[in-house]
């Protein structure tokens, strides 16, 4: 087929927002619309509309005022396809026996479109347990989901998450240097492990599901409770310890598949 046929059915609008967003998935710290003008050979006032539509719709923000920088939502699109259902897939089982062995339930979450994504949920073994629905949307800075997941990526990934997650400003006062030092520690440990700020009496204890490079694809969370007419059912150290060692095996199973950005 000749170039001609081939450009028989071009739609130049949706050419120029691909050219806008392949330009800026390569570049760290954004670009301005004069730098974006510049490097594909264009006037400024061609891309005036389509930068407003973009950030509309959310896959590009604005930072420092005048400058353009891509978001996460085309990864969090990616991330609700194929690699998702492949890492529930890998997921379900160890989910399974996690539960089993700390009578706890558990829950798989992602970050999609500003917010932590429940997308797998294990059910405790017993008659009584703490359970959130596949599919909801819970918190970034009040969960221990929330906090594995930032704290597992890297810096310029971070600020992104967090001013998806704010919407327009893309800033907030909960972004202290006391929460950053708590990433830190996050990081440094391996976990975190905090009350829940929804339910009384629960402690979140989260781990990150790793990719090849090392940062979050997703956080494993046992919504903990103590179980007193259950006496043989695992500490928090312990299930600490279990939580780890489940996402070590998910991790090594799924590293090379889902890494950011796959």
């Amino acid at each position: 087929m000749s170039e001609d046929e081939n450009d028989r059915y071009r739609a130049p609008a949706l050419d120029k927002g691909l050219d806008i967003l392949e330009l800026l998935a390569g570049v760290d710290g954004g670009l301005t619309q004069a730098e974006i003008a510049k490097r594909l050979d264009r006037s400024p006032n061609e891309f005036y509309r389509m930068l407003d539509r973009l950030v509309k719709r959310g896959y590009v923000t604005r930072i420092d005022g005048d400058r353009f920088s891509l978001t996460l939502k085309l990864f969090g699109l990616a991330q609700l396809h194929a690699p998702v259902r492949r890492l529930v897939s890998f997921a379900v089982p160890l989910m399974r026996e996690l539960a089993e062995a700390s009578r706890q339930a558990n829950q798989l979450v992602v970050f999609d479109r500003g917010n932590p994504v429940v997308i797998a949920q294990q059910e405790a073994p017993g008659y009584w347990g703490i359970s959130i629905r596949v599919g909801s949307r819970i918190g970034l800075f009040d969960t221990g989901s929330g906090h594995v997941l930032l704290a597992f990526r890297p810096g310029l990934e971070r600020e992104r998450m967090i001013a998806e997650h704010v919407g327009d400003g893309g800033t907030d006062g909960r972004v202290t240097p006391e929460f950053l030092t708590r990433l830190d520690l996050i990081r440094t440990r391996g976990y975190e492990m905090m009350p829940s700020a929804q339910t009384a009496g629960v402690i979140n204890l989260s781990a990150p599901v790793l990719g090849a490079d090392g940062t979050a694809i997703a956080a494993l969370t046992v919504p903990y409770i103590t179980l007193i007419n259950t006496p043989v059912a695992p500490d928090i150290s312990t299930t600490i310890q279990l939580i780890s060692e489940t996402t070590s095996k998910l991790s090594e199973m799924t590293g090379a598949d889902f890494k950011p950005g796959d």
